[in-house]
């Protein structure tokens, strides 16, 4: 088995390595990107944190919420739902229901919002996808150490943002805060999507590395694929943001994504166990999406769950049996190499898939 490593604390002189660039004008591409080193600002700007910050996925009774938050000088700025409920009447109810709620955030400052009349399950989604991006936000802050910024490296991979032609996923590559590599682990597929994808995803990357920047232009005849491209891109640097701050002078193990040094020791001799709850991304399969949730001890799986699984017909019977023999199969091997449950092919792949994002994200 892997082990787990992780920073026992980001700090925000390396939070604002990735989140002191302007958003763009574009909402559907709304980012901070990963500025150059000669960008990096310390002292009290640092200490007050700026830039943006992603919850986790709230499943709701008609479809997942999940908010976005920009922080700037330590006050909410903006609110913004990425994911909410869609189709028939949810489509009516939230297009009043979120701007709503997304002021009442802002306003607020906190969690503490009323819900909003004839959207009770929307606002409860989004008031907890909103404190999961208030914890997230307060995990990474901490004091600034003097005014030198820590270095950020390491692979992160963005949410699939859905499009109406498929999914769209982006991994970049950071090395001393510069994007090295962008690459899309995720692109529609079949008929016409094939010719334009493999014309437009190969532009989408040069330009992110080229640019170092979300805010990149829309690929002609490909609008659905950069809009989702873009939207993932600003996922995996939130993802980055939240793993920034390496402390202390020791080396860092390039398998051990974002994990802190402690003193001058390398990563090997001395480094700090990795503890707490990492959502892994959504993984879409055949019949639905799967998303697990490890609650990590000291380096080591104590909880798997599943908070996404295709349900409907059949796949509830099926997933009542499958899902927790994968739950405990995770837990006993601590690692995404478990075997497919017999008759749950489907979600055995995608359970492990979104297993493996969430130890990435604890850096295993």
């Amino acid at each position: 088995m892997r082990r787990i490593v992780l920073a026992s604390a980001a700090t925000v002189s390396g939070i604002v390595l990735l989140l002191t660039l302007k958003p763009s004008d574009d909402p559907a591409s709304s980012a901070a990107a990963v500025p150059p080193q000669s960008s990096v600002q310390g002292g009290a700007q640092a200490a007050a944190g700026n830039g943006t910050v992603t919850g986790d996925v709230a499943q709701t009774q008609y479809g997942p919420v999940q908010v976005r938050l920009t922080v700037a000088n330590g006050k909410i700025t903006q609110a913004e739902a990425v994911q909410q409920p869609k189709g028939g009447q949810s489509d009516q109810i939230n297009a009043g229901a979120v701007p709503k709620l997304n002021q009442a955030a802002v306003a607020a400052q906190s969690a503490e919002i009323d819900s909003v009349s004839g959207a009770t399950y929307t606002s409860e989604g989004y008031k907890k996808s909103l404190q999961s991006a208030l914890d997230k936000a307060k995990a990474s802050a901490g004091a600034s150490q003097g005014s030198g910024a820590a270095q950020v490296s390491g692979t992160f991979t963005g949410d699939a943002a859905d499009t109406q032609y498929g999914a769209v996923q982006v991994r970049i590559t950071v090395a001393n805060n510069k994007i090295t590599k962008a690459e899309t682990v995720q692109a529609p597929k079949g008929g016409q999507s094939d010719r334009i994808t493999a014309d437009a995803v190969p532009q989408l990357n040069e330009a992110v590395v080229t640019t170092q920047s979300p805010n990149i232009d829309t690929v002609s005849g490909a609008t659905y694929t950069s809009t989702g491209y873009k939207q993932s891109l600003q996922s995996a640097i939130d993802k980055a943001n939240a793993s920034a701050g390496t402390q202390g002078s020791g080396s860092q193990d390039s398998g051990a994504q974002e994990a802190g040094s402690q003193g001058s020791g390398s990563q090997d001799s001395g480094s700090a166990q990795a503890s707490g709850t990492f959502t892994g991304d959504v993984a879409d399969t055949q019949y639905g999406a799967v998303q697990v949730r490890i609650t990590v001890t000291d380096g080591k799986i104590t909880q798997a769950e599943a908070v996404q699984q295709p349900k409907g017909g059949q796949s509830d019977q099926i997933n009542a049996g499958a899902v927790p023999k994968l739950n405990q199969a995770a837990v006993a091997a601590g690692s995404a190499d478990i075997d497919s449950v017999s008759g749950a092919t489907y979600t055995s792949a995608g359970y492990k898939k979104s297993l493996q994002s969430a130890l990435d994200q604890a850096g295993g």
